[in-house]
């Protein structure tokens, strides 16, 4: 479900401008260490549209970049076969994650049907941990798409579980996200465009009607942090912090 312009931008909360790398050693640190990211999403296109550039700035800093997607996309492809759609989409996200410099992989999962039960909640941890993340971002919780919160629950149970060793982001995909009140940000100015590409990568989903108001989005959270455009998050509080790029 979409929202409008308006509305999104009424209900945006006000925030004190801060930047995620105030402190210079913190810069410091992501530029030297390399390091594992983890970006989980509940369909193709979802770390695209929420982190896309944080992830090119992370790939182009010599980092190692996972787009860990919950399921393939089966639910929807525009003008494609309903029963090629998981083939379609799989193609996409891997197109994506190549002009990203990333790696693509797949939980597994069913497109709508997303399933939290302790066989997934293990599973999931399984294949969390198999990537041995320094950084894993998802989707917030309070969120209109079913996939979308299930996520969000799997990495958060995951990380609990693993004792809370990776840094923890949340990020917004802001056509469904609900009351996300960001206090870290990426400045993304200088990848925009590779962000638009890695977008644009899922084409069966429509991205001239919806892409237009990312750009709005990124130019607002830019706003709000002191740069030309910003990708926004919110770090649990558990988390460590001064690994963004």
């Amino acid at each position: 479900m979409s929202i409008s312009r308006r509305t999104f931008f009424g209900n945006a909360t006000a925030i004190p401008l801060v930047s995620s790398l105030a402190e210079p050693e913190q810069a410091a640190r992501v530029s030297r260490d390399r390091l594992k990211i983890v970006v989980t999403g509940g369909h193709p296109g979802d770390p695209e549209c929420g982190c896309a550039g944080t992830i090119a700035r992370y790939t182009d800093l010599g980092h190692d970049v996972v787009l860990l997607y919950l399921n393939r996309g089966e639910g929807f492809c525009k003008g494609g076969d309903p029963s090629q759609c998981a083939t379609l989409r799989t193609g996409e996200a891997e197109k994506a994650c190549k002009i990203l410099k990333a790696r693509a992989r797949f939980a597994g999962q069913y497109d709508g049907r997303a399933i939290l039960d302790n066989q997934h909640y293990d599973d999931f941890a399984r294949l969390l941990e198999s990537e041995k993340p320094d950084v894993v971002f998802a989707q917030w919780p309070m969120d209109q798409h079913r996939d979308h919160r299930a996520l969000s629950m799997l990495v958060l149970d995951a990380w609990l579980r693993g004792g809370k060793k990776p840094a923890l982001y949340f990020y917004e995909v802001a056509e469904d996200t609900m009351m996300f009140s960001p206090a870290d940000f990426v400045d993304i100015s200088n990848v925009e465009s590779r962000r638009r590409a890695a977008c644009y990568a899922h084409a069966s989903q429509q991205p001239d009607k919806w892409y237009p108001l990312q750009v709005e989005i990124t130019r607002f959270r830019g706003t709000q942090s002191g740069y030309g455009q910003a990708e926004a998050f919110l770090r649990h509080w558990e988390s460590k912090r001064g690994v963004l790029p």
